[in-house]
């Protein structure tokens, strides 16, 4: 992270910022929600690789994601999760559906069908019988579909050889959300999160979180000052994705 960054995070935490408004349609707004869930695991996922060092076996990009993927199936109800993991592939979709003068492969996460596909395999390989109407509604071939509980398999094993490192202790730290509108809807999505979080693993060192005017839809974590930054326009963009497929 270069100087300009993390003066960038610092002033995004410095502004007052405006409460994202909700929408009142029922599906837009978990749409909404099911997104800032799934981007606050992946970041928590760069955050937990930091701070505790952990080795990473290919992309950090790839890792953060398969953790998202694994936390939203070990978390929520079983219908619940599904939700999150239609609306996260949907946004994938709509994302990559979006015009564009150059497909990004220079760049460090997958392109969004390839994030598309890799979330659906792994949710589905979590448990095959349950979740075959998923993989078929999403139009996961089925020469992929074959792999997809062994990857999971493999994903699952290894991401708890490092989290059984984190059982939660009175000496080690945890999440702590420092924002500036604590009602705010997305606020009160990430203070939830927090909770359940700080009750599974604990930290070296402490993580804020944060949501803040970034200037840019855009959710990252800065390991200069360990801190997740949910940004308020990507909370808008995902509104406006939702709007424009309407």
């Amino acid at each position: 992270m270069n100087i300009l960054r993390s003066f960038a995070a610092w002033l995004c935490l410095s502004l007052p910022v405006h409460a994202f408004e909700m929408p009142q349609d029922p599906a837009a707004a978990r749409f909404v929600v099911s997104n800032v869930i799934g981007t606050f695991y992946h970041e928590l996922g760069h955050a937990l690789i930091d701070i505790s060092q952990f080795p990473v076996l290919g992309r950090e990009e790839d890792a953060a994601d398969t953790l998202s993927v694994l936390l939203i199936d070990r978390v929520w109800p079983a219908q619940t999760a599904i939700e999150i993991i239609e609306d996260s592939a949907n946004a994938y979709l709509l994302y990559a559906n979006e015009p564009t003068e150059e497909l990004p492969y220079w760049g460090v996460h997958g392109l969004d069908l390839q994030r598309y596909y890799n979330l659906i395999c792994l949710f589905y390989g979590a448990a095959p019988d349950a979740r075959a109407d998923l993989a078929n509604d999403f139009e996961l071939p089925q020469e992929r579909a074959e792999t997809c509980p062994e990857e999971f398999d493999q994903a699952q094993s290894s991401w708890d050889v490092l989290l059984a490192d984190l059982t939660p202790n009175g000496d080690r730290q945890g999440l702590l959300l420092t924002t500036y509108h604590r009602d705010g809807p997305i606020e009160q999505i990430l203070a939830a999160e927090i909770d359940k979080m700080n009750a599974m693993f604990s930290l070296p060192d402490s993580v804020e979180v944060t949501v803040a005017i970034c200037n840019e839809a855009n959710a990252f974590y800065d390991p200069e000052i360990r801190r997740i930054t949910i940004c308020t326009e990507y909370a808008e963009e995902l509104l406006l994705l939702w709007l424009d497929e309407e």
